[in-house]
């Protein structure tokens, strides 16, 4: 290497993979977006090549930063374990670190640490697909339940690709307000979805809004977009809009929420899946992926 990698360096690089821009990991260390990028440009300096792809919609890791990231979390780790070690406050050896979408963590994280023995501790992270996605590359997390959609591709473009296993694969659902013309029906047709108002939430990628039932032809029309998925339930409820509901979710709708199939055109599969970090998996983080798989298939 040209010059030397510095602890706080390896530390912002891994902020900044996780959280995907400069700016959302300034606010996350407590810097300013100027002190990131100075600390950015000294790493890149040191190690004498670019480490992220600068682009609008943020960053990524080029290949020299992809390369340098499994070391720096392995360096970090081991610097916050002797930290530990001195203040008498070590790493709990059953600790685990598990992400999960918004409504996965409703609906079966819940069960899952009911089910976990008291010497396993987890904490649990919320959050979109695609930042839970950066979280398990920079060594946060070490298990993430996400939701992946067709055509069920490699959810990134880095490698080793991350290992996935699949708890469930169900169709995606429509849901409605108790007083809908839909919520009599069982079914609806795709055509039917035409015209709808619907409450979506925000999107990381720029891509669709989930909430909306994918492919309706024209310009749907997005009324609401919020990101908490209890306030669109409730203007699902009001009768002001409907949206899209995964099959995991259905045991928590309340009382004045109805979930309909939709028939017709293709069908919208949707995978719940478990990805970990690269490499292996302690004895407590194989432990919880278990019970997540036995969770699943009751």
């Amino acid at each position: 290497m040209p010059g030397e990698l510095s602890p706080s360096g390896l530390r912002v690089l891994r902020e900044v993979a996780q959280r995907g821009s400069f700016t959302a990991a300034a606010r996350a260390l407590g810097y300013t977006q100027s002190a990131v990028s100075r600390q950015v440009m000294v790493l890149e300096k040191a190690a004498g090549r670019a480490l992220f792809e600068r682009r609008r919609d943020g960053v990524t890791l080029t290949v020299a930063g992809a390369r340098l990231l499994p070391r720096a979390i392995r360096i970090l780790d081991e610097l916050d374990a002797a930290a530990g070690e001195l203040t008498g406050d070590p790493v709990a050896s059953g600790a685990v670190r598990l992400g999960a979408f918004p409504t996965a963590t409703a609906a079966l994280i819940p069960g899952v640490l009911r089910a976990l023995p008291g010497d396993v501790v987890v904490s649990v992270r919320e959050g979109s697909t695609p930042t839970l996605v950066r979280s398990l590359r920079a060594g946060t997390l070490d298990l993430a339940v996400l939701a992946h959609v067709p055509p069920f591709r490699p959810l990134d473009a880095e490698t080793p690709v991350l290992p996935l296993v699949t708890l469930a694969e169900r169709e995606l659902l429509v849901c409605v307000g108790a007083g809908h013309p839909f919520a009599a029906r069982d079914a609806v047709e795709t055509e039917d979805l035409v015209g709808q108002v619907w409450v979506a939430g925000r999107s990381d990628t720029g891509e669709a809004l989930p909430g909306v039932w994918p492919g309706l032809p024209g310009r749907p029309d997005v009324r609401y977009v919020v990101r908490d998925w209890w306030s669109k339930l409730r203007l699902v409820a009001a009768g002001l809009a409907v949206t899209t509901m995964p099959a995991v979710a259905v045991d928590l709708l309340p009382d004045d929420v109805r979930a309909v199939a939709v028939r017709g055109g293709a069908r919208e599969m949707r995978r719940l899946v478990l990805a970990h970090r690269p490499g292996p998996l302690s004895d407590a983080a194989r432990y919880v992926a278990d019970v997540l798989r036995r969770q699943t298939r009751l």
